[in-house]
């Protein structure tokens, strides 16, 4: 286990404990996190910063205002239910239509017909703090449903595919692709099953797969190739990401991005605690790209100077 240890720095892995004691704690102090550990407050700050978001069609916090669901997506076939707090994916439910027979019943990305009463029901779990991070009450977000690019149309299963970029003092380090599964439930969250896909920082192109913390080179449900697929708008998205530092002061933050097939890309959330398994997907770690963005750190450089570095720096 030692050597095993030994042989994962050697070649640049960046650990656990090391990500937390070394990047987590001296880079993003707690006072920061409830900026990105609340949904709603992201979704404001980068409203503010004049970055783009999926449209807010209403903010639940208490039990009475649960009825108030109907009136908010009267007008709307398609939306977003998640939890402001939630984590892991865990308590969103996407509808991406009604029933063609009863109004008042809706289709999931699954393709399961739920009934309102279901939703306002699921919205009360929410409001009670079933899927917050700390167990305490919490408040549910309706939003408008994504509508992924065509690019990931062979690559994805029943939703929505998005892309993380780890970002370092302001520097997107490294990126991947998340893309849906069977088994994820059409969600892009790879502790449930989705496929993480490495990006080639430089061009924007797609590498290997990670699936459950092996490599794959093909998505499990559509059996299409991984690698290869061009990310659209990636300088932009790659300048949006870095501008992530100025709006949530965080050192060390993982940036989450969708491209709507109208609307480009959006800000879908950032985090304060980015998970690791982004080095599998990119078969490298993440310690030698921080250790060389420490080496030409430049506090006046813009985020289009920083996203720029990135592409000339991080190329796969």
């Amino acid at each position: 286990m030692f050597s095993t240890a030994k042989k994962l720095r050697d070649i640049g892995v960046l650990g656990l404990n090391e990500r937390n004691a070394d990047l987590i704690m001296r880079l993003n102090p707690r006072r920061l996190y409830p900026g990105v550990d609340d949904k709603a407050l992201t979704k404001d700050l980068a409203v503010k910063a004049g970055m783009a978001v999926p449209d807010l069609y209403g903010v639940i916090e208490h039990q009475g205002e649960v009825r108030d669901f109907a009136n908010m997506v009267a007008e709307k076939d398609s939306f977003v239910v998640k939890p402001a707090r939630g984590s892991g994916g865990d308590g969103i439910l996407v509808v991406t239509g009604r029933s063609d027979r009863k109004r008042d019943s809706f289709r999931l990305s699954s393709g399961m017909l739920i009934s309102e009463g279901e939703i306002q029901h699921h919205i009360s779990n929410i409001v009670g703090g079933q899927y917050s991070l700390s167990g305490n009450r919490d408040k549910a977000l309706i939003e408008y449903c994504v509508h992924f690019d065509p690019t990931f149309a062979e690559v994805s299963y029943q939703g929505v595919p998005d892309i993380r970029v780890i970002v370092y003092r302001g520097y997107p380090a490294m990126a991947m692709v998340r893309l849906p599964t069977r088994a994820s439930d059409g969600k892009a969250n790879l502790h449930q099953g989705a496929v993480g896909a490495g990006v080639d920082m430089s061009t924007g192109e797609t590498l290997h797969g990670v699936l459950d913390d092996a490599l794959v080179e093909e998505h499990p449900d559509t059996g299409v190739l991984v690698k290869g697929l061009k990310i659209p708008q990636w300088d932009f998205i790659l300048e949006s990401s870095a501008r992530g530092y100025e709006v949530t002061g965080l050192g060390y933050l993982g940036v989450d991005m969708v491209i709507d097939a109208e609307r480009g890309p959006l800000i879908l959330e950032m985090n304060a605690r980015p998970g690791l398994n982004i080095q599998i997907a990119n078969c490298t770690g993440l310690t030698n790209r921080v250790d060389r963005i420490e080496e030409i750190f430049d506090a006046s450089a813009s985020p289009a100077d920083r996203a720029a570095i990135a592409r000339r720096e991080f190329a796969a």
